[in-house]
């Protein structure tokens, strides 16, 4: 288990923080934890990014509000057990929020471990919409995007398109398995049809080549990605060396820019994608990505988890100083309700608002990918084909079975 020793405190340079320190600090200083990837295939998107946007929500945001806060940062490893160890550990000394957890399988445990102890956890890198379906939590927020949304945005669009026959390549866990789930119900309601689908254990694989061959023989119209960060841009480059691409579309099913930016434009131009956030999408979003950019690893652009990871900091921030941090830390089911009662509204998402069943809702968008030529230049990777409304991005409350919401 890594855990990255660093905390900030509001207003003030970053110092070293011992985690055994924790309980001698300031009774009511709101501390956060950054859980995400900090060596696997999903470090680029999240990683040392998310815990660099969270830091920046704190030092515009703690001290006008009225509070004090820190953030630490640790890697799950992309491990349930790792995970669910480091939250336990965090909420027992004194964190009070846990912010990103990709990896749907260590979230949903997460989740359930924040419920146990009435503290916070705002998931910006876990996508399976189960987080505020069948397994919602008073006590858990759903920020950035889901596999529902994912699948509405990308998969429903290359089915209208012609794409009708699929065949689906998926990481072997929770979240894998809700991408596939959520983007077959949008292709099948599209009149098209899934001609099959392989399993591939995750995060061990980077040959993919079996599958791809499995894919190939389908005869399907498109190949379905069900994975996310360097597993799909390695399943992207082998499509093309074995010509998949000649006779399929490839959907990314979740993919950030962080991937065409690993593939480049020569490879993944054309490429269709849904995202919640762009660095160039407005002024706004421009304003934020330039503040946060000359900490950010290799001077990169913010990824959408990354931004979710910001703009979930802030909205929680809000709340808490609203509440005074006291109460805050006393009642996170508290935190919860006066952040669904508030107006979202940050640089990074704009407004938006979170529903009863966790969810946060914003407009989404289809993007394509820029060929060379289009391109300005490096981070300036696509154009916008389609907006979905927020109120149409995700899945309708009344459909996801939350317990939260029955009525």
């Amino acid at each position: 288990m890594t855990i990255h020793r660093r905390g900030l405190l509001a207003g003030a340079a970053a110092t070293t923080l011992p985690f055994a320190s924790l309980r001698a600090q300031q009774a009511n200083t709101l501390r956060l934890g950054v859980l995400t990837d900090m060596s696997g295939p999903y470090r680029d998107p999240t990683g040392p990014g998310s815990a660099i946007c969270t830091q920046q929500a704190v030092m515009e945001f703690a001290s006008r509000l009225g509070v004090q806060a820190e953030v630490i940062q640790a890697d799950h490893q992309n491990r349930p057990d790792v995970g669910s160890n480091i939250a336990r550990q965090w909420y027992d000394q004194g964190v009070d929020v846990i912010v990103d957890v990709p990896t749907s399988s260590v979230a949903l445990a997460i989740s359930q471990i924040a419920r146990e102890k009435n503290k916070l956890f705002l998931n910006s890198g876990a996508a399976t919409s189960d987080l505020t379906g069948s397994a919602c939590s008073p006590n858990t927020v759903h920020w950035t995007y889901d596999t529902y949304m994912l699948a509405k945005g990308t998969g429903a669009a290359l089915t209208r398109a012609g794409g009708d026959t699929w065949f689906f390549i998926t990481a072997d866990y929770a979240f894998g398995h809700a991408l596939q789930r959520d983007t077959s119900s949008f292709v099948e309601q599209g009149g098209g049809r899934v001609l099959g689908s392989a399993r591939y254990p995750f995060p061990q694989t980077t040959d993919f080549s079996s599958y791809l061959v499995q894919a190939q023989a389908s005869r399907a119209k498109v190949l379905g990605l069900a994975n996310a960060g360097t597993d799909t841009a390695n399943c992207i480059k082998q499509a093309r060396e074995f010509g998949l691409t000649r006779n399929m579309r490839i959907a990314g099913l979740l993919m950030s820019f962080m991937e065409v930016h690993s593939l480049s434009l020569d490879t993944a131009q054309g490429l269709l994608l849904t995202e919640s956030f762009y660095w160039d999408l407005n002024d706004r979003t421009r304003a934020f990505s330039q503040r946060v950019q000359p900490r950010m690893p290799n001077r990169a652009m913010p990824a959408q988890v990354q931004a979710g990871c910001y703009s979930a900091t802030v909205h929680y921030l809000k709340a808490a100083g609203a509440l005074g941090a006291a109460a805050a830390k006393a009642d996170a089911r508290a935190v919860a309700e006066r952040m669904k009662s508030m107006e979202t509204d940050d640089d990074a998402f704009g407004t938006g608002r979170i529903r009863p069943d966790g969810r946060k809702i914003h407009p989404t968008y289809l993007f394509q990918v820029k060929t060379p030529r289009e391109s300005r230049g490096t981070w300036d990777y696509y154009n916008i084909a389609a907006t979905n409304p927020a109120e149409e991005a995700f899945r309708p409350m009344a459909e996801g079975n939350c317990p939260l919401v029955r009525g």
